[in-house]
């Protein structure tokens, strides 16, 4: 949910001054009016993010190199000959004194439908390899699946370093759940250090990004913005972005089916997951880090840390009803809260203002204020604050005769 939605909800739909609203927000004022002026003009276009591109751009080629592109790839190939983007480029420099780079020359023909790609198979130099410069620059997380010998499926989440290929965390469990995620999380950190950022699928144990916004934040999403640390995901259908830890699960699980001693409970497999790792990190060296144990390169530099995120905030406009008892749910930190208003207002259609902690209902016709507080993490049920049970009457006037 953007930063714009909050902000033109609370002053159209709330009826906040935009002074107010800029204050309680922490932003200029200025902006406030020209997000206001938007949406009065454009409507939920108003929502959607702007581009950024520029509206010159002074480096583009001139149109008459562009032309000249066109024409030598027409007559290249009406003459049967090489027409391919080197080529027009050799013809550019030595005819015409013109140097353009391959790229921009490629990007010219696919532009003006000249160039229709469509190989096979994508080729090995198309790939873009990275790996992070230092230890504890980047974590890459996710969970597999194996079968004991007793036919039950169980599931094996590892954590591993993107720079040294080093194994930090490898553990077992029936099902990998968010608040396991978090558990391992932290222990890796209290052995290893914090990193500076993480690489992990969209899986729900990880990100919710892709869940719509509904429920904000999960627990892990929530625990790398406290330690100020980036997460990063990998689009979807895109596991190669992941490569390292896949390949990794694979080498795991490769080791696992070759022994003798299967392992039929939790703790037997966890106790080849120790040895696994020793070896792995240890004895096993790998030849894309020039022969060497994980375990050396990973104490070869000095480790990456957190950088300062601390102004990170989550904002989030949500639409709902009170329910037939007075109450609303709010999901935060993958934990579910209940907001209590009073039956008066049940079935009221309502907006949610969410600045982290800092929630605002109002209702969703009249922009009246229903109730302000800020969120208690450790209290399932945010009470009113006033005594339970019906008001107090009042007492009766004595009878005069």
């Amino acid at each position: 949910m953007s930063k714009a939605r909050l902000v033109i909800t609370a002053v159209v739909v709330e009826g906040r001054s935009r002074s107010e609203v800029a204050v309680s927000y922490g932003v200029a004022r200025s902006w406030v009016y020209e997000l206001v002026a938007r949406y009065r003009a454009e409507g939920e276009a108003a929502f959607e993010p702007r581009s950024r591109r520029p509206k010159t751009s002074p480096t583009a080629l001139a149109c008459s190199t562009v032309e000249l592109i066109v024409e030598l790839r027409q007559r290249l190939s009406g003459q049967g000959l090489d027409s391919g983007a080197d080529t027009i480029g050799w013809h550019l420099e030595h005819h015409h004194g013109v140097r353009v780079s391959r790229a921009t020359i490629d990007r010219t023909l696919r532009r003006q439908g000249l160039v229709q790609p469509a190989p096979r198979k994508r080729p090995r130099s198309s790939y873009v390899r990275f790996a992070a410069e230092q230890p504890n620059e980047c974590w890459q997380a996710d969970f597999t699946h194996y079968w004991l010998t007793t036919a039950d499926e169980v599931e094996i989440l590892s954590w591993l370093d993107d720079h040294a290929r080093y194994a930090l965390s490898i553990t077992a469990h029936r099902r990998v759940t968010g608040p396991i995620v978090v558990d391992t999380f932290r222990a890796a950190i209290a052995q290893h250090g914090p990193p500076a950022s993480t690489l992990t699928d969209n899986g729900m144990v990880f990100t919710t990004r892709l869940a719509g916004g509904r429920g904000g934040r999960n627990a892990f999403e929530t625990e790398l913005a406290r330690l100020g640390i980036v997460q990063k995901n990998s689009r979807p259908n895109h596991p190669t972005t992941c490569g390292k830890i896949e390949r990794f699960q694979q080498t795991l699980k490769t080791w696992l089916r070759a022994r003798t001693d299967q392992p039929t409970t939790l703790a037997e497999l966890q106790h080849l997951l120790e040895d696994f790792v020793e070896i792995y990190n240890h004895q096993r060296p790998r030849q894309s880090l020039a022969k060497a144990v994980p375990a050396a390169v990973y104490r070869a530099r000095p480790k990456a840390t957190p950088s300062d995120q601390h102004g990170d905030s989550h904002w989030r406009v949500r639409h709902d009803r009170i329910d037939k008892t007075g109450r609303l749910t709010l999901r935060h930190n993958g934990r579910l809260h209940h907001i209590g208003l009073g039956r008066e207002h049940a079935r009221t259609p309502i907006l949610m203002l969410i600045a982290d902690l800092d929630v605002r209902v109002i209702h969703a016709t009249t922009g009246k204020l229903l109730r302000h507080l800020t969120l208690d993490p450790d209290r399932d049920y945010q009470p009113l604050g006033r005594p339970p049970g019906p008001p107090p009457r009042k007492p009766q006037q004595p009878d005069p005769s």
